[in-house]
């Protein structure tokens, strides 16, 4: 393979750095070897990581030096395809790695119809509007892109199944949302956990599509014998944008512009927070080793804070910018207090997952500092 192609000359520094800890876990790659992924979603935050992370297993272990072939000593490669909404941005995202053998981007929108030429032998399904600003100004494409693009990529399996004899795999990305309001008293969501949820608001459009697209995966277990496989990711952070609009996000780039934060209310939400290669090497563990049509929560037990705890680390971790977090409204300053017979706050147990082998290995205080380090090198 063309050596500005590889992994390590087009992706430098910390970056590098976090893509190599998914590629080096523990888990057994070798089912991925001369098979097929394809992605959907694969310009967004979490999927970039995921395809990053296989084509730079390739480099390591596929490719033989000198040769622009497939095979080696230790295997054939993964074949990675990417199913983007906009394939310009997409490019943008991805640069010269576009130029590889072994990577493909697909430009379509996943509530049409899959038309991937081909056998996929497994399929993760990440597209999502994930966003409140999508909630707010386009709830049905937000609703629509779990139902419909749910739908789509079941019966692309499917088909896979039917016309190819070819057993794909296909792995749900759902969501911490899918638990809705929990009031029983209890600490932490379990993956049997089930809380109310209004039906008739657009505010859920998102919770619900994800609460449904699991039962529709279910449905096509059940009537087509189909392998399904489903992850509920907590909150998820890293270096994603500096213009991303999530809490914790702001909290980040406020940090990489030297800002100091300031908070417009207590900040009291307890939340899991899961740094973004532990949920990458998460979503890898359960897609080869997780049990069929049985959801794993991805949250970590060093994530567990509250958004003001967030906050307060983002600006501890960096002593030398001097920053400082304030309250614009002086009655927030006191430290919050979790009434646990109100509601259930959104921290997830993981020890489904964590049976498989998988463990966190960032906790907040290094997460941060490892987000603020990609941005400032980008």
């Amino acid at each position: 393979m063309n050596s500005e192609y590889r992994i390590e000359n087009v992706i430098k520094g910390r970056f590098f750095e976090d893509i190599l800890e998914i590629t080096e876990d523990d888990i057994d790659w070798g089912r991925l070897a001369g098979k097929c992924v394809l992605i959907t979603g694969a310009a967004g935050f979490i999927a970039y990581h995921l395809v990053i992370a296989m084509l730079l297993w390739n480099d390591i272990n596929a490719y033989t030096d000198g040769e622009n072939d497939m095979n080696s000593q230790n295997g054939s490669s993964i074949r990675v395809v990417g199913m983007v909404r906009s394939l310009e941005r997409a490019k943008a995202k991805y640069g010269a790695l576009t130029g590889r053998e072994d990577f493909i981007l697909v430009e379509q929108d996943v509530c049409d119809t899959f038309n991937i030429e081909g056998r996929v032998d497994y399929v993760i399904h990440a597209a999502s509007q994930a966003s409140a600003w999508h909630f707010e100004n386009d709830p049905v494409g937000t609703i629509k892109a779990n139902l419909v693009g749910t739908t789509n990529a079941l019966e692309f399996a499917r088909r896979q199944d039917d016309e190819l004899s070819n057993k794909t795999t296909t792995l749900i990305v759902s969501s911490l949302k899918t638990y809705g309001n929990v009031t029983d008293g209890s600490h932490e969501l379990l993956e049997e956990t089930q809380g109310y949820m209004d039906i008739d608001s657009y505010k859920n459009c998102y919770a619900m599509g994800k609460r449904a697209s699991e039962t529709l995966a279910a449905s096509y277990a059940k009537q087509y014998g189909m392998n399904i496989k489903i992850v509920r990711p907590s909150y998820i952070y890293g270096a994603a944008s500096l213009d991303d609009d999530r809490v914790w996000a702001q909290f980040i780039a406020n940090v990489v512009r030297g800002e100091n934060i300031l908070l417009k209310s207590a900040g009291a939400p307890y939340r899991s927070f899961c740094y973004v290669t532990d949920t990458a090497r998460a979503i890898f563990r359960v897609l080869l080793e997780g049990e069929e049509m049985q959801p794993y929560n991805i949250s970590s037990k060093l994530g567990n804070v509250t958004i003001r705890d967030f906050a307060r680390k983002a600006v501890e971790a960096f002593p030398e910018k001097e920053l400082s977090l304030s309250f614009a409204n002086p009655e927030d300053r006191a430290e919050p207090v979790v009434d646990y017979t109100k509601q259930t706050p959104e921290i997830m147990n993981s020890d489904r997952l964590e049976g498989l082998g998988w463990n966190a290995k960032v906790d907040i205080t290094e997460g941060i500092k490892r987000a603020v380090a990609i941005l400032t090198e980008k």
